[in-house]
């Protein structure tokens, strides 16, 4: 393997580590981020002014993308304050690790149906359309995703189907790339099709935003509904097309 190629230049410029996340910024400041949430206000009555719910959020995104989902990560952002309260377009610095976890607590508690629609609105905005299938369909695939936290004692861990305790979120893809569209955080032990044609209900809603094609939903073997067949009739009355329910069970008895 040969570097000869490779050219080295000493600088007196500051070089930030995290570049990639003003692009990241700028596709949320596109859609307006921060100004759909600024106005939610936190539930502490404390007297002085607060960071509002959308740099928090953006600020949690942030570290989301940089592959740092611990709460205490948005220390280092200190070490370049500068830079990082620039990108960000933050105007009252950084919340506290203890404060950045509160807050996430309250918006995932308050915030969550205004979540989704934003999300479709961020799709839109940035011009996405799902791509569809060959035969023209719009795969929609809905999955529970059993998540590890043994050795905790966080509220609804339980036992998983996949023999550790966790919790078991159900999330909804569109698309062959995959955007998500939408996610239910689940206790470990819930069964996959409990509450799930509830979920689907809400999720071909926000299908809907984003593409009027053909859906095709793809769900796990364990979603095999002795009512399918009603069920994706009541969906495609009322969002005006044609919705397949196909599941792996049922996929693998017509071979």
């Amino acid at each position: 393997m040969s570097f000869d190629r490779i050219i080295y230049r000493l600088t007196d410029k500051r070089i930030p580590a995290a570049t990639g996340i003003e692009l990241v910024d700028d596709i949320l400041d596109h859609a307006e981020f921060q100004e759909q949430f600024c106005n939610v206000r936190s539930e502490d009555k404390r007297s002085r002014k607060q960071i509002d719910c959308g740099a928090i959020m953006t600020t949690f995104i942030e570290l989301l993308c940089m592959g740092k989902p611990d709460f205490e990560a948005v220390a280092e952002f200190q070490n370049d304050a500068a830079y990082y309260q620039t990108a960000l377009h933050l105007t009252r610095g950084f919340p506290s690790a203890a404060t950045l976890r509160q807050r996430m607590d309250e918006i995932g508690k308050t915030q969550r149906e205004q979540l989704l629609k934003f999300n479709t609105h961020l799709l839109k905005s940035n011009h996405v359309e799902p791509t569809a299938l060959k035969n023209g369909m719009i795969p929609l695939d809905m999955d529970v995703t059993p998540m590890d936290n043994s050795n905790t004692k966080k509220e609804g861990v339980s036992f998983t189907y996949k023999k550790f305790m966790g919790y078991a979120p159900m999330m909804a893809y569109i698309g062959k790339e995959g955007y998500l569209v939408n996610t239910e955080l689940r206790e470990g032990k819930q069964h996959c099709q409990n509450g799930t044609p509830d979920f689907l209900r809400q999720t071909m809603k926000l299908c809907r935003k984003i593409t009027a094609k053909p859906v095709l939903v793809r769900l796990d073997s364990g979603n095999d509904m002795e009512n399918k067949k009603a069920f994706a009739i009541e969906l495609s009355m009322k969002w005006s097309n044609v919705i397949h329910l196909l599941t792996v069970r049922s996929f693998l008895n017509r071979k």
